[in-house]
């Protein structure tokens, strides 16, 4: 009996700890552009991840329900799409709970989930374990934004990756496309992709799914300063700054700021900016496609789209991509 219990625990990489520099002189770096920003991936510490939890909760945030609801609609479909007895690799995992309604029906061979905040996804991978005692699964702590590191212990074949939630929106097209096609590099001729991607649609039904009249998206991005402080001994006043957010049309995109209520000296070991009042710090964009065009960034990226599914009001996509036919799969750069 003890022997099944310690085999049928999770395996868990943490490679933040080993990216910390980086993460350090990124920082650094983007504090002193001259428009100052933080990178999203900095969103979520524990406190951030949970937040973020909480938001996808709120009525007015509708991606959450509305992707859950197209999965709910086409299990089936996208079992068949997907085939049983995948590498299933959950990028940006988060709470596991996304990945979770798919395991029944898609009976992965392995499960991998990936993300950021190393403590918030291996509590929830230890507590998706207890409940699936006898699926294989791998915890990942990274930061794949930029490159994306899995240990040997990820099984090669078959390998599907789950990128749920919209995220991919995170990135500028051009950024998006060069992430698509490192995912490409790793999937193999027998890999897939299974992706939820944001669609254009009315300017106030998107604007208040940033911005909550509850405040919980605001303490979300506000909460990036107190992560900010932790990891690069920042000074931040969280009280002196203010949540923003709009939807920039010409771009397709919804902007998250942080705004200073006040003239303030921002300090940290090695470095200082002066913020005026009204000055803002850029934390996050969030874009929006429509079908045709994210199918030809797939394309572009070595994918090619085998199915979309679209909610009734054609507010948001889940699209199942294999890697194109021609396309390399060979190493990409970083």
């Amino acid at each position: 009996m003890q022997t099944d219990s310690v085999a049928a625990r999770p395996r868990f990489f943490d490679h933040v700890a080993a990216t910390r520099a980086d993460a350090r002189a990124e920082l650094c770096r983007t504090l002193l552009e001259p428009t100052a920003s933080i990178p999203p991936k900095f969103f979520y510490d524990r406190l951030g991840s949970a937040l973020f939890s909480a938001i996808t909760e709120l009525p007015e945030y509708y991606p959450t329900r509305t992707e859950a609801a197209i999965i709910a609609a086409h299990r089936d479909a996208i079992a068949h799409r997907v085939g049983r007895g995948a590498t299933l690799i959950d990028l940006g995992a988060g709470d596991c709970r996304k990945a979770a309604s798919l395991l029944d029906v898609l009976a992965p061979a392995q499960y991998v989930a990936v993300d950021i905040s190393s403590a918030f996804v291996s509590q929830a991978l230890d507590a998706l374990q207890r409940q699936h005692p006898a699926l294989e699964t791998v915890g990942v702590g990274t930061d794949f934004a930029e490159a994306l590191w899995l240990p040997d212990a990820v099984r090669a074949a078959g390998r599907t990756f789950f990128y749920p939630g919209s995220s991919i929106g995170n990135f500028a097209p051009s950024d998006a496309c060069a992430f698509l096609a490192r995912l490409r590099a790793q999937a193999g001729a027998d890999g897939g992709l299974l992706i939820g991607v944001d669609l254009v649609k009315a300017v106030a039904v998107l604007e208040a799914a940033y911005d909550d009249p509850l405040g919980v998206t605001a303490a979300f991005n506000l909460n990036v300063l107190r992560n900010v402080n932790a990891l690069i001994g920042t000074d931040f006043d969280v009280a002196g700054w203010a949540h923003v957010a709009r939807f920039d049309p010409a771009a397709s995109r919804i902007e998250m700021h942080l705004e200073a209520r006040r003239a303030c000296e921002l300090r940290w070991p090695g470095g200082a900016r002066s913020f005026a009042a009204g000055e803002r710090i850029h934390t996050e964009n969030s874009y929006k496609y429509t079908a045709e065009s994210f199918t030809a960034l797939l394309a572009d990226a070595g994918w090619a789209a085998t199915q979309h599914w679209i909610d009734p009001r054609g507010w948001f996509a889940l699209v199942h991509a294999v890697p194109r036919a021609g396309s390399a799969a060979g190493p990409v750069p970083a």
